[in-house]
């Protein structure tokens, strides 16, 4: 499975790096205020000053590209403070501003990037395993280190998915690289047009699985990866792990049961099935006919959706969606999940 379009920030370092065109690697640290971007956002810049990612949003990128074309000249790490006031953000579209330090690391070149290291950091992401850069920074910019970690070195900072300084010194800072999100919507409905737009825009890689060729189309899902497989053989050729949501919207137990069988056995953080009430808990008793416990069954989100009222497909994918990011941010509000601190450490994608 690819990674999301928006976020190949280290793929395409690599790709300039191996073109020789010079590459710098920027990454927010640290933020004050109304910051536009998170800490560990990351952007690109090549030796011809062409841009990749984002640390601002637009507003300080262009000084970043500067400094950063310095450091492919002197080969010296830099840590660089921008106030961004919301003028400047407003217009940019933003709504208001703050101040970020942003890290700026050549590849290849005197303290910077091993490019090998950078080599294995991408392998990292595209076997879809999380894992954290922890850079040692030097107050000359010449003695700068760096290495890859996994989630047992910080189990908080990866339980949180939050980047940041792991010492009160500010002299080591960890950016991690968690899995992009994957969504796979079985059932290509009218729900699951709007749906799949709306779970990319927030940042998964969506697959619509449906055997039935007329309905899942590129004129119905123009650029969304489509399976026409049978749902538990495409979902098992998927892969589902913690970093994946799967929500049945066909209607048709022959389609949608499958599919849940496989997605309710798996790690997947959220599955959600379309239907009331009254249909769930016929659903419930063929699956557990079908060999599925009742723990297992309780882990699944039916009827699908935060309780909105919502009536048009747009709005029922508005309701999944939400529900979808409740789950993934809030693991403790997990059907079938024990409630407290205890659950919330061990549901943690």
């Amino acid at each position: 499975m690819a990674l999301q379009k928006h976020d190949q920030v280290p793929e395409t370092a690599l790709a300039w790096h191996r073109d020789g065109r010079g590459v710098a690697l920027a990454t927010v640290v640290e933020t004050w205020g109304s910051a536009p971007r998170a800490v560990g956002a990351q952007l690109a810049i090549g030796g011809d000053a062409a841009l990749a990612g984002s640390v601002s949003g637009g507003c300080v990128e262009g000084a970043v590209a500067v400094e950063a074309l310095e450091a492919l000249e002197d080969g010296r790490c830099r840590l660089l403070e921008y106030g961004v006031s919301s003028d400047e953000a407003f217009a940019v579209g933003l709504a208001c501003g703050g101040t970020i330090r942003v890290m700026v690391e050549p590849v290849g070149i005197g303290a910077g990037w091993d490019p090998a290291l950078l080599e294995r950091l991408v392998a990292e992401r595209t076997a879809r395993r999380a894992v954290g850069v922890l850079v040692q920074t030097a107050a000359d910019g010449h003695a700068w280190t760096r290495r890859l970690v996994g989630p047992d070195a910080a189990p908080i900072a990866f339980g949180t998915e939050r980047s940041g300084w792991t010492d009160a010194a500010h002299s080591a800072f960890l950016g991690l690289h968690m899995p992009p999100l994957r969504l796979a919507v079985v059932g290509a409905a009218h729900a699951a047009q709007p749906l799949a737009l709306m779970a990319e825009a927030a940042g998964y890689d969506v697959t619509v699985i449906d055997p039935r060729e007329a309905f899942a189309t590129a004129d119905r899902f123009p650029d969304i990866a489509l399976s026409h497989d049978w749902p538990d053989a495409a979902l098992a050729a998927h892969g589902l792990d913690r970093r994946t949501a799967v929500v049945t919207l066909s209607h048709d137990p022959k389609i949608d049961e499958p599919a849940l069988m496989v997605a309710l056995a798996s790690e997947a953080f959220y599955v959600g099935a379309l239907g009331s009430t009254r249909t769930h808990a016929k659903r419930a008793e063929r699956l557990r006919a079908a060999g599925l416990d009742s723990t297992t069954i309780d882990r699944l989100d039916a009827p699908l959706g935060l309780p909105i009222g919502a009536r048009t497909p747009a709005e029922i994918a508005i309701s999944a969606l939400a529900q979808m990011t409740e789950r993934l941010r809030k693991p403790e509000t997990r059907p079938g999940r024990l409630r407290g601190a205890e659950a919330l450490a061990a549901a943690l994608p």
